[in-house]
């Protein structure tokens, strides 16, 4: 990429939350760079369907090498780093194994950090009941000396459901907007500050929805760290995959 811009590469695990970071990205390039400009971009997609058995199963070795072959289709085709669209995948991405062969920015700390920027105390997180229970968040926001809720069972196991059955499919259902919104507002009552989107498909779901709570567009915001990091704004990241050290 000339005058020192550099080329992004996009792991995409599912298709719609992977659309909105591109889309974002290259709309945000142009407010920077000019109109119809942004640095290069490439999105590398092996099929979600892929992975699914190998999710139920918890095999994390299966769905990172899966990873790491997207991330090699990416380095190949000229990326200087990368960035997964895929919350539920740092889980496979922060599990042992050889580095990968580019750096990427991790999607968990990117929220984590604007969490802290915005002063947020307790946030709660919606996902796929593997990012609700898994580790990502729950190191990430502890990092940055935020506390993480989650919804009850009931309620995780809806959500997952509308992600599964619904919004990796493109379908997006007032019904499932009124229960989402709805979780959110429990979770105000509990005392949370703001609520973390991280399956990246939600903020599509909401995003003309007003909610209880203030909240954190993972796709979004990954988008535009990423835009800083080829823009020269934000420093290139180090992080090979792997577990994620914290100061």
């Amino acid at each position: 990429m000339s005058d020192g811009l550099k080329h992004f590469g996009i792991l995409a695990h599912s298709a719609e939350g992977a659309a909105l970071c591109f889309t974002t990205f290259c709309h945000e390039g142009g407010k920077r760079l000019g109109p119809d400009m942004h640095p290069d971009v490439t999105v590398d997609c092996i099929a979600f369907g892929q992975s699914m058995d190998a999710w139920d199963k918890g095999d994390h070795d299966f769905i990172r090498n899966i990873h790491a072959q997207s991330i090699l289709n990416l380095a190949g085709a000229g990326a200087d780093f990368f960035a997964c669209a895929d919350n539920t995948s740092h889980i496979a991405l922060e599990h042992e194994g050889p580095d990968f062969v580019i750096p990427g920015l991790n999607i968990a700390d990117v929220v984590a950090a604007e969490a802290k920027k915005q002063g947020m105390k307790k946030v709660g997180v919606l996902g796929t009941r593997f990012t609700m229970e898994g580790p990502a968040y729950k190191r990430a926001l502890a990092a940055q000396g935020i506390e993480r809720a989650i919804p009850d069972d009931k309620d995780r196991a809806e959500i997952d459901r509308v992600v599964f059955e619904e919004l990796v499919r493109g379908k997006f259902l007032d019904s499932s907007k009124a229960f989402y919104a709805g979780v959110i507002e429990k979770l105000a009552d509990e005392g949370c500050d703001g609520v973390a989107m991280v399956c990246t498909e939600i903020p599509i779901l909401l995003d003309s929805v007003r909610t209880a709570l203030p909240t954190l567009d993972s796709t979004r915001l990954l988008a535009k760290a990423a835009l800083d990091v080829a823009t020269g704004r934000a420093p290139m990241p180090t992080w090979r995959g792997g577990p994620v050290e914290t100061a």
